[in-house]
């Protein structure tokens, strides 16, 4: 009795962020879906949705996560799913919950490592401060070692065979990032769409207001059956499941338009301007300001 008890307390003791479950969400596509909650010593900044595609002869991995051993528990997960070898690792864009696993995968025989053409620059200039915060901030200290920068960059589409499977990769326009890769598998219909969705978490901008706002017009015409965003649960309502994301940033660039021509300084709009739906996003307090920051920024120099 007493052994069984120091069983349930140990399990009980076990953090959230320790269960890495992986789900099969079309035919050969697994995800791991990521906490809603900012990065910190107890998740590790193992917050993002990332996973992979199985094809006849390659995997792909799409996004290895926020550390080095949340890549580790990928590329085990793998292993117990399926034995065709991984052959590529997919970074969607720069930030580090989707890239710091990468090195878990670097020793793969013939591996190669894909990316936005901008990628690999957006890299360089950000990695040593996500590194020299790394510790403090997420529990883990990261070093240079763990940034592995794409061999293959693509700057408009790529398409890759896994054996039986194309994927096709698209290089985006500045939007959530200026470095922003979609992954589409074209035999489930299934759009790995990463940080240009967020579904339950408030859309964080870090490109482009009016490049996104692009992005979502183009996308939202065409159908798929599945689609992965980088934050939150997986959708099978398209284009329906991008429209709170959508009117968010509409709201965006209508009322930073609205205040800077009143002359509004960013300091009252940080303080003054809200949003009407905001219950229905997690983490708004933490994101929202900074949104207007940006948008302020982008939008004050319009034509």
């Amino acid at each position: 009795m007493r052994y069984a008890l120091l069983i349930i307390i140990f399990l009980c003791s076990i953090p959230v962020w320790a269960a890495f479950n992986i789900k099969q969400v079309a035919q050969g596509i697994y995800v791991h879906q990521g906490l809603v909650e900012l990065p910190d010593i107890h998740n590790h900044d193992e917050i993002a949705n990332i996973g992979f595609i199985v094809g006849g002869s390659c995997v792909a991995v799409i996004d290895s996560g926020g550390t080095p051993a949340q890549g580790r528990q990928l590329k085990q997960s793998i292993k117990k799913i399926t034995r065709v070898p991984v052959c590529y690792v997919i970074n969607t864009h720069v930030h580090p919950d989707h890239i710091f696993g990468n090195s878990a995968f670097k020793n793969i025989a013939n591996i190669k490592f894909i990316g936005h053409k901008k990628l690999a620059r957006a890299m360089a200039e950000r990695g040593p401060f996500y590194i020299a915060r790394s510790k403090e901030q997420i529990g883990i200290e990261l070093t240079e070692k763990d940034i592995i920068a794409p061999t293959i960059t693509v700057a408009n589409t790529l398409e890759l065979d896994l054996g039986g499977r194309l994927l096709t990769l698209t290089a985006h326009p500045t939007a959530h990032t200026d470095n922003d890769l979609s992954v589409l598998d074209q035999k489930t219909n299934t759009l790995w769409l990463s940080d240009l969705l967020f579904v339950g978490h408030l859309p964080v901008l870090d490109g482009s207001l009016k490049g996104w706002l692009t992005e979502i017009d183009k996308l939202e015409k065409r159908q798929f059956d599945v689609v992965i965003p980088g934050h939150g649960p997986i959708v099978r309502d398209w284009p329906e499941s991008m429209q709170p994301e959508k009117r968010y940033l509409q709201f965006l660039a209508s009322v930073i338009r609205s205040k800077i021509k009143q002359g509004v300084y960013l300091e009252d709009v940080l303080q003054k301007v809200s949003y009407p739906d905001k219950k229905q996003w997690q983490l708004f307090n933490d994101f929202h300001k900074k949104n207007l920051s940006s948008a302020y920024a982008e939008l004050e120099w319009e034509d």
